[in-house]
């Protein structure tokens, strides 16, 4: 299938031969690591993405969802560390529609990355949008996914980072690579739900199941068919490149009777650390070695995801399972009766075992693969993050707490998105009107942040933007507060790695807490979760102009207004400029 005349048409056409279902073989992976040796520069690779519905059936609801390409979840994008990806975006549907190349740095590429109304107006229905990136520095598991309302409920899909021609993993080479995608599935259309949400001012209505690679797995009613199967050989290392693209849930994983090693997250290599079981927030990734038992072992395995909360309101509170599957030797008949082994997942709110399992991961943060985490600072930001409320709308009932609507906010401001697209608007000198650059550096009224909630919980509503000139080397300070509920928030930062240099439950005690930060190895990755109850410190370089989003990456929050937007301007050289917009850059 892959027998092309040349290298490149060979490494062109192999991404696109599987379908997600015949993906665990990574056909397209194995034919390109397979090419000949003697270039090591970048190819340009070129996708195709029709955005179109797609009837599916899971749990006995049939519905109609948005997928691309008619595959669910999404097809893979494919390349090498230095390419050039063209992807060419068409919206048959009539929902407005973006894509987002979750973790990739976008480096002087800021009209590609996605988000509806920040670097983009949405594609709209008939229209077409071409993203065109090139992967600079990063080798890995990354995402694609809708980054419009909740549309990435269904509209995602990995990508796949391979390292650059004859360098190889700084692992053992697996037997083969298998994405485990982690995804939220809704008897109804995601839209209608938050759609009723923010009109009611109320929670949101819950997922309906958990589903590994589309599917719930037998723990749901009516499912049992649905179920992932991973069929592997015994004495082999397989690489799982886990991805959690669920919409508002970090899950716990785990297989039974087998111990996972964590090699890599969101495409930075780590030291690597053994664990029973992982925990994975929205926008994560994971690569881990499953080095199968030596010999058959008689018997099946549960691999099972259930989600971490510690919130005040509902959540899905299930659990998703696929099958680890080992081949029969020959001698072996092919018995419908092994035994069939569950993992034992964490509680619920194990927030325990996330501040274990999170404080173990290290920055490979060798000669080839540096830690390049900055020492000295030049500016400094506190944010508080948490929930709040708006006052209900005259005339009108609300469902939020005590009668208000539910809400959420950065420093409390809540933020709305304008009605253009804030790069633009920037590059155009047009800002007035638009967004205004007085985001706050620090909560303008302090107070007990994981204490006793204050009285007034009512948020700010404003389209607010930290100004960052080319260069600029970042600490930011993320509080959690216990308004509403103290709760676990991942933050995803579009167009930057950073660097988490400490993390701690309780009020960050500016004074103390610095002494302890790790600046030699710390991870660098573009989402962290700060605990719960706890807060978060990370540093960055604003070495990329452009206008870049900061959003909590459970999906009602940001919605609620949790998100906000860094605008870092052009540097002195060439190529430190922003470039100017792509000629199909769509219009609102």
């Amino acid at each position: 299938m892959c027998k092309k005349k040349n290298r490149q048409e060979r490494e062109m056409s192999c991404p696109n031969v599987p379908s997600f279902a015949s993906m665990g073989a990574l056909l397209f992976g194995l034919c390109v690591l397979s090419l000949s040796p003697e270039f090591a520069v970048g190819i340009t690779r070129h996708y195709t993405f029709n955005v179109d519905y797609h009837n599916v059936t899971r749990l006995c609801h049939t519905r109609s969802i948005l997928s691309v390409n008619g595959q669910f979840p999404g097809p893979p994008l494919v390349a090498r560390e230095g390419d050039q990806v063209i992807v060419k975006v068409v919206n048959h549907v009539t929902n407005n529609v973006t894509i987002h190349w979750h973790g990739v740095r976008q480096l002087g590429s800021a009209w590609a990355d996605g988000p509806a109304y920040v670097t983009q107006c949405p594609i709209q229905t008939g229209q077409t949008y071409t993203y065109n990136f090139t992967i600079t520095g990063q080798r890995g598991t990354l995402l694609w996914h809708a980054h419009i309302s909740w549309l990435r409920s269904t509209l995602y899909g990995p990508i796949i980072i391979l390292p650059k021609r004859n360098e190889s993993y700084p692992y053992e080479k697996p037997h083969k690579e298998i994405p485990i995608i982690l995804g939220e599935w809704f008897n109804v259309d995601p839209e209608a739900v938050i759609s009723q949400a923010l009109q009611t001012g109320a929670g949101p209505n819950v997922s309906d199941a958990y589903t590994i690679n589309g599917l719930p797995g037998p723990l749901y009613n009516c499912s049992s068919k649905d179920t992932y199967k991973l069929k592997v050989k015994p004495g082999k290392t397989y690489l799982l490149r886990l991805i959690n693209a669920a919409l508002n849930d970090e899950l716990f994983f785990s297989i039974a009777n087998h111990t996972l090693i964590v090699v890599e997250t969101d495409a930075v290599y780590l030291k690597p650390f053994e664990t029973d079981t992982l925990l994975i927030a929205p926008g994560q990734t994971l690569n881990v070695l499953l080095k199968t038992k030596p010999s058959f072992p008689n018997a099946s395995f549960f691999m099972a995801a259930s989600p971490y909360f510690t919130g005040s309101g509902s959540f899905d509170n299930s659990t998703v399972a696929g099958i680890l599957e080992y081949n029969h030797p020959s001698h072996y008949s092919a018995s419908k009766n092994l035994t069939l082994f569950k993992p034992t997942l964490p509680l619920f709110n194990a927030t325990n075992f996330v501040a274990n399992f999170t404080g173990k991961f290290r920055s490979l943060a060798n000669a080839k693969f540096p830690a390049n985490v900055p020492q000295t600072v030049d500016r400094k930001f506190f944010f508080t993050v948490g929930l709040g409320s708006n006052p209900c709308p005259q005339n009108t009932t609300c469902q939020g707490p005590n009668g208000s609507k539910f809400a959420a906010s950065i420093n409390n401001v809540s933020f709305a998105l304008p009605s253009i697209a804030l790069l633009q608007a920037h590059f155009f000198g047009k800002s007035n009107g638009v967004y205004t650059t007085d985001f706050p550096t620090q909560p303008l009224v302090q107070f007990n942040y994981t204490g006793t909630p204050p009285n007034n919980t009512h948020v700010s509503n404003g389209t607010r933007a930290v100004v960052l000139r080319f260069n600029t080397s970042v600490e930011l300070v993320l509080q959690d507060t216990s308004i509403l509920g103290a709760e676990s928030h991942p933050l995803h930062l579009h167009g930057f790695n950073f660097f988490v240099v400490g993390q701690g439950f309780g009020n960050y005690d500016p004074n103390k807490d610095p002494a302890k930060f790790n600046l030699v190895d710390p991870v660098e990755r573009n989402t962290a979760g700060v605990p719960a109850g706890g807060w978060l410190a990370f540093r960055f370089l604003s070495d990329n102009p452009g206008v870049w989003f900061m959003h909590c990456h459970l999906d009602v929050h940001t919605s609620w207004g949790l998100r906000m937007a860094w605008v870092v301007l052009d540097g002195p050289e060439p190529n430190q400029k922003l470039p100017p917009p792509p000629s199909d850059l769509p219009k609102c």
